[in-house]
This record gives structure tokens, sequence and C-alpha cells, in this order.
């Protein structure tokens, strides 16, 4: 069977998200090059970050996709994460909130790619 295996995001400057997305995630690289930094975050699949060459991407570039966190322990264990995320100095995009799927809320990296935090379906 085939499935997705590498979540790719753009972004404008490799050393900066590195340091952003280890920091947010508490994972360090398991590969790093001058434009592309991979992550292992399940067995067999990858998230990563590349500059790629595409002069159009920057951080006003309207993103419609997000990266996804689900979290076990519900609404208590949600506030926490944007508690702590808030901390860091994160760019809220969306505050907590009750939708659809349960508590989630929204920021975004340096580049604008969004992050969505939300209770595991």
């Amino acid at each position: 069977m085939t499935a997705p295996n590498l979540f790719l995001t753009y972004v404008t400057d490799a050393p900066r998200s590195t340091a952003f997305y280890s920091d947010l995630f508490d994972i360090e690289p398991t590969f790093t090059s001058p434009r592309y930094v991979a992550f292992d975050v399940a067995p067999g699949v990858l998230f990563a970050i590349w500059t790629g060459h595409n002069e159009q991407t920057t951080p006003q570039t309207p993103r419609t996709s997000e990266i996804g966190l689900m979290v076990p322990g519900g609404r208590d264990a949600i506030d926490e994460i944007y508690q702590q995320w808030i901390a860091k100095g994160v760019r809220v995009v969306e505050e907590p909130h009750d939708d659809v799927f349960g508590r989630t809320f929204m920021i975004s990296d340096p580049d604008g790619n969004l992050i969505r935090v939300s209770p595991v379906d």
C-alpha cells in the first residue's frame, strides 16, 4: 500500500525554521543541509522544511494548508500547549476555541505556515 510519508513545508530561512520547529515540537533534525532539514516524526515518516528554488514563496504568500498536531487529553491539554507556546513568543492566528472537532487553536511559523493544535480524532 502507498501512503504519504514526507510532509514538506517551504520556508525562506532553513536555520531559523530549524530552530523554530526544534523548539516548538521539542525534536531534533535527523538530516540537515543548508536548504533542507528533515525530522523523523514516526517510523518511516518525515516532516521536513525546504527553501526550494521558489523565489515566490515569501511570508506574504497565502497558506492554504496546515501542519497539524493532534493531542490526547482534551481541552486542558490543548490549553496547556497554548500557554507553553505563548511563552515561547509564537504568533497566534486563532486563540483557543471550540470547533466542530473539539478544542483548537492555530499559530504560524516565521514564514506564515499555519500550525493547528486539536484533539486526537
